[in-house]
């Protein structure tokens, strides 16, 4: 009972790598919303047609689901982190990469569901791209009967606390985050969905072991940053991480910080949790400040 206490203290200290972002007062709200079925959807990430007939793919704001369309280096990187964040056993075998992936699909499924009828989507229309190939916008979805669409899919154990995120007009950025790491919690207590197959023996040193390698990446990759530079206002997170000590948490971090303000300078980062001066220095001769227009249905 004690290890296992232990155990769900470390989840919890481990749960969230995300920072409030933005005030609600830019959110729009857009009843009526239906989902556009996709073959490359997952729980977190998916085609909406809103009410004037216009199309978006939404990303939640708070919720990872594990991926299970795996095309690219950092797909792969991502799903590795998150088979050791819920500490799956059987480490990085073929089967144990197998049994994830069919968790990510059963979070799309449970999102097809969860919106089969019309929904809900509240949004800035803050631009959610990971992939700088594909346009993205992060949203709040509630469901045709009312509820958080990124609560419940970590309630069911299909999905975790982390990402980019920010408060609603109903709700602080900081209670959301500690909402979800609650729900979080709960989840892994029940062994609901992935949760079942945490190796409660090997979590905190699965994590441990994430987040050096992330670490280690960030500072020793040699990454090919375009000759005209990234833009700190408009890049995906993939873009960002190009930059040399930038990993996906920082990169998220970024994304977070430009909803409160546009960067102008590489000073502006030194407003983001984690970020080392040593690194801003490193990566302002590479970076560009583009003001950002925003409009109603506009990505930035």
């Amino acid at each position: 009972m004690i290890f296992r206490r232990t155990c769900l203290f470390l989840l919890v200290m481990g749960t969230l790598h995300v920072q409030t972002a933005g005030a609600a007062a830019d959110l729009q709200s857009f009843p009526g919303c239906t989902l556009i079925p996709t073959e490359w959807a997952d729980g977190d990430s998916f085609r909406v047609k809103f009410p004037d007939g216009t199309e978006q793919t939404v990303r939640l704001y708070a919720a990872d689901c594990i991926e299970w369309h795996v095309t690219t280096n950092n797909d792969a990187q991502r799903l590795r982190a998150q088979r050791r964040y819920f500490g799956i056993a059987g480490g990085a075998t073929e089967d144990s990469i197998e049994v994830a992936r069919g968790f990510g699909q059963a979070a799309g499924m449970r999102t097809r569901e969860m919106l089969a009828k019309p929904f809900t989507v509240l949004t800035a229309f803050a631009d959610g791209r990971g992939d700088a190939r594909f346009g993205r916008i992060y949203a709040f979805v509630t469901t045709n009967d009312g509820k958080d669409l990124a609560s419940e899919l970590v309630v069911a154990g299909l999905a975790r606390a982390y990402g980019v995120y920010r408060g609603r007009d109903d709700i602080s950025g900081a209670e959301y985050k500690e909402r979800l790491g609650d729900l979080e919690l709960k989840a892994a207590s029940r062994r609901a969905g992935i949760w079942a197959l945490t190796d409660w023996d090997r979590i905190a040193e699965d994590r441990r072991v994430e987040r050096a390698e992330e670490q280690e990446i960030a500072s020793t990759l040699s990454p090919q940053v375009p000759a005209s530079g990234v833009d700190l206002n408009t890049a995906s997170r993939d873009e960002l991480m190009a930059l040399p000590g930038i990993g996906e948490t920082l990169a998220l971090r970024i994304i977070e910080g430009r909803a409160e303000a546009a960067y102008t300078s590489p000073e502006d980062l030194g407003r983001i949790k984690g970020m080392r001066a040593t690194t801003i220095n490193e990566i302002a001769p590479s970076l560009r400040f583009t003001e950002r227009k925003k409009g109603p249905g506009q990505a930035y």
